[in-house]
Parts: structure tokens; C-alpha cells; sequence
């Protein structure tokens, strides 16, 4: 980097030679051959000298104060007859004033330019200028506007710690050389658009005080803004970085907009501070981009931006959203971590190779992103928006229970999260994902949308992950009272119930964009995601989704009547074969039934008695008896005594084994014991069975 030049010394106007003409004070260089500045010579002095400059000619006028007359003249004595344009050669104007417009447009400085610590009061017209030279400005103060479009610099470019006071034109300005800006203040508009920086360009430590353009700017070297400050917009739009581009520790107050430039080097914005909106939209990062700790305090837009090597955001922090929609990322390995208060946009995006993503996050957009090799994406605070997803290889969501560690060893600063009540992840939404390669770790799926999720089935669920559930209570205040048995339940089974007219309190209504799902739609859901728990061997899982299964089939409106009244009495019954409590209640309820039945007029009143009879033949011989045994008589008198109870429990407890208990029983307890042998058994099986789903393994 250069070096500012030390302060020179020379002869100043002398005290006392022309009182009139060189007041006290005056530290302009004075003329050759005279003892007084350009300014203070008499009229024909002047002119002598002047008419003895050639154009190409150095001069030397320092600390020499000029109006803009005087200056006019100068520059007409040094204008090239050939070309009407002024030819200098060493020109010293350090610490010079010039108190009108300096109109230096269209000069060719052929040597060196000396302009350090010089004021321009007026504006400094230096369009179109040619500095074959090194160009010093540094120091100086330019109190109007400063114009230097179209100006080329061969050499170097000296404006450390220059003031503009005025804006500040480098449009379409040329530098072969370098540029050395450091420390710079700009107080109002600095304009580079379509300028060129051929070799490295300084802006460290500069100060933009009013909006800054950078439109179009080829910095064909190093572009350095190290802890540069911008108080206003900076425009970087369509910028060319063919080296490395470093805005460490810069700090962007206002909008930055780096729309659509490409960076064929490193981009370096490691602990930059971005107080408002910043926009990369379209940009083109070729070498690596990195944005370690940087804060964004606004919106930061990276639409379209393509990230051709690693995308460096490890412990960066967005206090607004972070959009990255439709970005591509060729070869990033990792992508964070990081930490966002507001959502990450990632809809659109193209991953090309194997990536980790660490967010730590509100919301995680990934509509239609694309990845094209495995990925890992391990999150923290998140709501997970998947729908429509593309990959093609394993992709894991998982949540991360502890803060992630940065490479140095500290774990991600969480500040924004500070009143958030627990570091879960959710899913908000699968719909429209293949997800025969997805693989879910300890996320909450209570909120998930499934409707549409392809190849369902296969999907993995590893660690805890939880879905919604039933409400609970008994709502007593509908005729039939209502009691939904506690299970896992899908959100748009809650969507469903909570549209019905006759809907209870406790289901979920509907947010905006969830769209609508009926039984139709969620039986095959429920099905697919009852395999998937199959098997991964989780039968108690699967059992919750087998139900759910079983509820939209008895719901939806494609199946004949006789069906759905079959389907009730399964429900009612057993539900589904999975309530055992049910069953066993039928089944009480059945014995019960059974037993009282019997006692009333199952029971024969008395038990029969064998009688013999036969005829002896008159002429003796064999003799014939006949067994037979009277009908069991209806009951009469008392029928409900104890001793009627043990027969009635007797043959009811044989009859659910589907067995005979051998009792005398009239015609309508016979009746009834083969009813009961048919149901009572039956009932059995269906609580043993609703035992056996529960607890299979």
C-alpha cells in the first residue's frame, strides 16, 4: 500500500516585499527568478511568465492560492495548439487553493500531479483528464463537487484521507495504477459507476457519508473496504471482482446493494456490520465468499446469487430474513453455521454437492429446492417449510439439542433466541416431497403437512419425533356425548374435523396456505405412514396411524353405505381392534346381559326328572321300560336368588370360551346361550387382539 509523501518545504511569498501584493501570511511558492507566489507577481510579471511556458512544461505552485482567472490563464499557457487541450509536466499544486471552479478537464498530466492538502472551494473539474503520473490528492478537501469522469490514472491514484465535501464523480474513471482511498470521507455522493480498477484499489477506513454508486465497476485487482463506513446506499450493482474483494469489518448503515456482480477472487465480508438491507441479488461469487460473523441487521438478499466455491457464513448473524432464493451453490461444503432472528429463504435453490446446512433459525424456507447430492441439515429454533423439495440422494432434517460449535471452539452466539422456549425443530409442511431418501431426526411433526408426499412410506423417522394428538376431554355438552381417545393425529386431520358443522372444541383450525384435506386424501397418508412405522418396528406407532386409517375410511364418501355401517360397528366395538377397553366394556356389558337374561327366563325352574315306564306282556317274557325326561318348565315365582345367579354365571362364563355348561335351560335360554357362545367370544378376541397391537414389538 502506498505511503502519503512527507510535507515539503519551500520558499514561501516573502513578508514585506510587496506589502500590497504579498499580504502576511501568503505561503505560495514563489516564481522563478521573483520573490513572490503566482498570485501575488505584478500584472506584467506575470505575464512574462506565463508567456514563457510551453505546453508539457513542469511547474510548481504550491501553497499558491488561485482564483479561477488565474488559473484559466495558467492552463491556457500550457494548452497544446494541436489538440486545445493543457500539457503539463510535473505539476505541484500541494496545499494550493483554488477559490473559484478549477477547470482542469481534459488536462494531460505528463509527470507527476501533486495535489496533496490542496482546497478546492469551487468545484474541480478534472473530467476527462489524463494523469500519465503518479495523481496526489491526498489530504486534500474538496469543498464543491469533485468530477473526475472519464479521468484515466496511469499511475497511482493518491486520495488518502481526502475530504469531498461536494459528490464526488469517478464515473467511467480509469485506473491503471493503484488507488489508494484509505480514510477517505466522502460527505455526499460518490459516484464510480463503470469505472475501472486495473490493479488494487484502497478504500479502507473510508468514510461514505452520502449514497455511494460502485455501478459496472471492473476492479480487475484487489478491491480493499476493510472497516470502510457506509452511512447511506452503496450500489455495487453488475460489479466485476476479478481478485479478491475484501469488506471486513465494514459497516454498511443504509441499503447495500451488490446486485449481479461477479467476484472471480475471494469476497471477504468477515465481521462486516450491515445496519439496513442488503442485496447480492444475482451476484457471482467464483472463489470463496466469506461472511464470517458478519451482522446483517435488515433484510439480506442473495436471490439468484451463484456461490462457485465455499459459501463462508460461519457464526453470522441476520437480525432480518436471509433470502437466497434460487441461488446456486456449486461446491459449498457447509453453509453456516448461523443465526437468523427472521426466516431463511432458501426456496429455488440449487445445492451441487455434498453440504451441511446449521441454522440456527425462525423459519427455514426450502420450496423447491434442489439438492443434487446428500445433505445434512441440522437446525436449532426452526419451522421447517419442505414443500416440494427435490433430492435425489439421503437428505436428513434433524435438530441440533445443543448450540453449535464455530471452528474455533465457542459455540454460536443465540442472542436473538434469548426468550424463545425451547431450541425444537418443527416441519411445517412435506407436501409435494419424494421422500423415499428423507430421514427425520427428533423434529415435531404435530403442525406437518402430508397430503401429497411422495413414496410416504419409505420415510425414516429416527430419535423423537412427535405428532399432534386428539383432544382428550369428554364433551359432555352434545347429544351423543363425545370422547376422542388419545392417539397420534395428522394436522390436516385436525383441519378436517375443525371445518365439520358439529366440531368440538380442541381440533386445530386451519392456518392460511394449508390448504383443505378430507378423509379422502388422508386415508392413503395414514396408511403410508403406518408402514413407515412398521417398519421401523414401532407397532404402538403404527397402531395410532392404523386407526387414523380406519377413522377416514369410515368418513370418506367413495364407500357404499354397508360398508361404512360395518366400519361403525368395528369402531364402536373395539375401535378398529386397537381399544381394548372398548372391547372389554362390550364385553361386560354382554355377560351382564347374559346372566340377567338367564335368571329371568334362561333358567328351567326346577331340573327335570327322569321317569321309567313299560308294559310287562300277560304271558311274561322280556319286559320293555322307556327313559324319558320332562320338559324344563318356565320359571315362576322367585327367579333372581343366588342360586339361580351361579348357574346363569356358570353358563355365561362357558359360553365366552365357546363352550357348554351342560345347565337345564328353557327354549329361550338355549337361545341365549347360543347367542352368547357366538358374540361373547368374539369380543374376547377383539380386546385380546387391541392388548396384542399395544404391546408388539
Amino acid at each position: 500500500m502506498s505511503t502519503p509523501l512527507a510535507a515539503p518545504s519551500w520558499p514561501h511569498c516573502a513578508h514585506g516585499a510587496d506589502p500590497a501584493a504579498a499580504p502576511t501570511g501568503c505561503r505560495g511558492v514563489h516564481v522563478p527568478g521573483h520573490a513572490l507566489c503566482l498570485a501575488h507577481l505584478a500584472d506584467a510579471d506575470r505575464d512574462a511568465y506565463l508567456d514563457g511556458l510551453t505546453p508539457g512544461a513542469s511547474i510548481d505552485h504550491r501553497g499558491t492560492m488561485f482564483t479561477e482567472g488565474l488559473l484559466t490563464a495558467l492552463l491556457n499557457a500550457l494548452r497544446d495548439p494541436t489538440t486545445g487541450h493543457a500539457r503539463l509536466g510535473n505539476a505541484q499544486f500541494r496545499s494550493a487553493i483554488f477559490e473559484g471552479d478549477a477547470q482542469f478537464g481534459s488536462a494531460i498530466f505528463e509527470g507527476d500531479a501533486q495535489f496533496g492538502s490542496a482546497i478546492f472551494e469551487g468545484d474541480a473539474q478534472f473530467g476527462s483528464a489524463i494523469f500519465k503520473g503518479a495523481a496526489w490528492f491526498g489530504s486534500a478537501i474538496f469543498k464543491a463537487d469533485a468530477k473526475f469522469g472519464w479521468a484515466t490514472f496511469e499511475g497511482l491514484a493518491e486520495f488518502r484521507r481526502a475530504t469531498f465535501e461536494g459528490d464526488a464523480w469517478f464515473r467511467s474513471a480509469t485506473f491503471q495504477g493503484d488507488a489508494d482511498f484509505v480514510s477517505t470521507t466522502f460527505k455526499a455522493e460518490a459516484q464510480f459507476g463503470s469505472a475501472t480498477f486495473e490493479r488494487t484499489v484502497w478504500f479502507d477506513s473510508a468514510t461514505f457519508q452520502g449514497g455511494v454508486w460502485f455501478d459496472s465497476v471492473a476492479f480487475q485487482g484487489d478491491a480493499e473496504f476493510e472497516s470502510a463506513t457506509f452511512q447511506r446506499d452503496a450500489w455495487f450493482e453488475s460489479a466485476t471482482f476479478q481478485r479478491d474483494a475484501r469488506f471486513e469489518s465494514a459497516t454498511f448503515q443504509r441499503v447495500t446493494v451488490i446486485r449481479s456482480p461477479t467476484n472471480e477472487g475471494a469476497a471477504r465480508f468477515r465481521y462486516a456490520i450491515n445496519e439496513s438491507a442488503a442485496q447480492f441479488g444475482s451476484a457471482t461469487f467464483q472463489g470463496d465468499a466469506w461472511f464470517g460473523s458478519a451482522t446483517f441487521e435488515g433484510d439480506a438478499w442473495f436471490e439468484s446469487a451463484t456461490f462457485q466455491g465455499d459459501a463462508r457464513f460461519e457464526s453470522a448473524t441476520f437480525q432480518g430474513d436471509a433470502r437466497f432464493e434460487s441461488a446456486k451453490f456449486v461446491d459449498a461444503v457447509q453453509f453456516g453455521p448461523l443465526a437468523c432472528a427472521g426466516r431463511v429463504v432458501l426456496s429455488g435453490a440449487v445445492f451441487g454437492g455434498p453440504v451441511t446446512l446449521s441454522f440456527a433459525a425462525r423459519r427455514l424456507e426450502c420450496r423447491r429446492t434442489r439438492w443434487s447430492s446428500t445433505a445434512e441439515i441440522r437446525l436449532r429454533y426452526t419451522t421447517v417449510d419442505f414443500a416440494h423439495a427435490v433430492f435425489e440422494y439421503p437428505l436428513t432434517i434433524a435438530a441440533e439439542p445443543d448450540p453449535f460449535v464455530l471452528t474455533n471452539g465457542r459455540p454460536l452466539a443465540e442472542d436473538p433466541f434469548a426468550c424463545a422456549p425451547g431450541p425444537g425443530v418443527r416441519v411445517a409442511s412435506l407436501r409435494g416431497v419424494d421422500a423415499a431418501h428423507l430421514v427425520l431426526a427428533d423434529v415435531d411433526l404435530s403442525g406437518c403437512l402430508f397430503a401429497g408426499t411422495v413414496h410416504l412410506d419409505q420415510l425414516r423417522l429416527e430419535g423423537a419425533c412427535t405428532f399432534d394428538m386428539a383432544p382428550p376431554a369428554v364433551h359432555w355438552w352434545r347429544w351423543p356425548p363425545v370422547r376422542f381417545t388419545e392417539r397420534r393425529v395428522l394436522a390436516e386431520e385436525h383441519h378436517w374435523r375443525a371445518s365439520q358443522p358439529q366440531a368440538v372444541r380442541g381440533w386445530n383450525v386451519a392456518v392460511l396456505g394449508a390448504g383443505r384435506a378430507g378423509p379422502l386424501q388422508l386415508a392413503p397418508v395414514y396408511r403410508a405412514l403406518r408402514k413407515a412405522f412398521e417398519d421401523g418396528k414401532h407397532e404402538p406407532g403404527a397402531a395410532d396411524f392404523y386407526y387414523g386409517e380406519m377413522e377416514m375410511r369410515r368418513h370418506a364418501d367413495d364407500i357404499p353405505s354397508s360398508e361404512r355401517g360395518l366400519l361403525t360397528a368395528y369402531w364402536a366395538l373395539s375401535g378398529y381392534g386397537l381399544r381394548a377397553s372398548r372391547a372389554l366394556v362390550w364385553l361386560g356389558t354382554a355377560m351382564f346381559l347374559t346372566i340377567v337374561l338367564l335368571m329371568a327366563v334362561g333358567l328351567a325352574q326346577d331340573t327335570p326328572k327322569q321317569t321309567a315306564s313299560g308294559t310287562v306282556p300277560a304271558d311274561g317274557g322280556k319286559v320293555t321300560f322307556e327313559i324319558d325326561k320332562d320338559d324344563p318348565k318356565n320359571p315362576t315365582g322367585k327367579r333372581f336368588t343366588g342360586e339361580r345367579f351361579e348357574k346363569a354365571l356358570n353358563v355365561t362364563l362357558n359360553s365366552v370360551v365357546f363352550r357348554s355348561s351342560g345347565q337345564d335351560l328353557t327354549t329361550a335360554g338355549t337361545y341365549i346361550e347360543m347367542t352368547s357362545r357366538l358374540t361373547e367370544p368374539v369380543l374376547l378376541g377383539l380386546a385380546v387382539l387391541a392388548v396384542r397391537n399395544r404391546v408388539k414389538r
